[in-house]
């Protein structure tokens, strides 16, 4: 083969190897070069069977914001069931993992663990209580620091929602107050409602619990001292339980005012109380914003606007009450 052939048969197989290892080379480099995806570590008091009814609010305020799970974001779930206890060995998993931002959703316990675990992480609560109270923020408008948040408000509504309670039932003498003991929120909560009660003039008898079995115990000092009516607080293990307690007010007889409406929807007699599923889109719209560059710290607390009565006139009928027609004319929703 001529000498001037063989450098150009030469060449061309030089230029072939190079172009075919720069086409195999190439993407590989582009997709490690590609952003990580944001990470969302959802810190929550409640159970994995509640997931989609927390998480379908939540993804549709993240969606507002131009996020979408799986597509252009991540969440890591850690549901602590109740179990307050685990709630710092979670948070501090999340921040091990570098999430981007911590939901804190449902319960001021997992609001104080998530805080509690970084100054760094931007952090954003969804609550029932008041997040100045219990140290979350210092103020509503401009919280400042990495916290921020939503609150749907049901631990300050104590008074009236005892006073609620007292049109269904009006000659009970003796109040019930469950609380769980385990959350400060929930605790000032019932503490609230005792003085309302003793400013009507009626007795109320504060019972603590901290675990389903302490709900067990909790109706059998109802049962024993009859006591005619019950103040359920509001707390994410009375949320996760809302079945068990809706069954042993029935089956005792016991009229019972809760905070949420899936309570009553649950068969409890009355609710009243801000909704969770606006509280948990608008915390998931702030997680979005967040990611977009967003500080915490400027982006105010969100407040309810608007708080619901739902009445069961079905438990009410099978406890034998009368709801007067003007609680039923204010009821938001009556199931019947």
């Amino acid at each position: 083969m001529p000498v001037l052939s063989l450098v150009a048969d030469m060449k061309r197989r030089e230029f072939i190897t190079l172009f075919c290892g720069a086409a195999v080379a190439w993407p590989i480099s582009a997709w490690a070069q590609q952003p990580a995806m944001p990470v969302i570590g959802l810190l929550s008091s409640l159970t994995a069977s509640d997931a989609t009814r927390v998480m379908t609010a939540f993804r549709q305020g993240l969606n507002s914001a131009g996020y979408v799970e799986g597509s252009n974001v991540t969440i890591e779930y850690r549901w602590a069931a109740g179990q307050y206890e685990q709630l710092p060995a979670l948070a501090a998993d999340l921040v091990d993992r570098k999430v981007a931002v911590i939901a804190a959703i449902s319960g001021t316990p997992a609001a104080l663990a998530a805080k509690a675990a970084t100054v760094t992480i931007p952090i954003v609560f969804a609550i029932g209580a008041d997040p100045v109270a219990p140290g979350l923020i210092t103020n509503l408008n401009r919280p400042d620091g990495n916290v921020t948040g939503v609150t749907f408000f049901t631990s300050p509504l104590a008074a009236k929602r005892l006073g609620l309670l007292r049109e269904l039932v009006p000659n009970t003498t003796t109040i019930a107050l469950l609380t769980n003991s385990d959350n400060p929120a929930s605790v000032l909560e019932a503490t609230n409602a005792r003085t309302a009660a003793q400013a009507f003039g009626q007795q109320a008898r504060l019972l603590n619990v901290s675990s389903e079995r302490d709900i067990d115990d909790a109706f059998v000092v109802i049962v024993q001292n009859r006591i005619g009516a019950l103040f359920v607080a509001s707390d994410p293990l009375f949320f996760n339980y809302r079945d068990k307690l809706v069954a042993l007010a029935a089956r005792h007889g016991v009229p019972a005012i809760y905070a949420d409406r899936e309570q009553a929807e649950a068969g409890g007699l009355v609710s009243y109380g801000a909704s969770r599923s606006d509280a948990y889109r608008q915390a998931g719209n702030y997680a979005g914003r967040i990611l977009k560059g967003e500080r915490p710290g400027n982006l105010p607390v969100v407040l309810p606007t608007k708080f619901e009565l739902v009445i069961n006139l079905k438990t009410a009928n099978a406890l034998g009450l009368t709801v007067p027609e003007g609680l039923l004319n204010a009821a938001d929703e009556v199931i019947e």
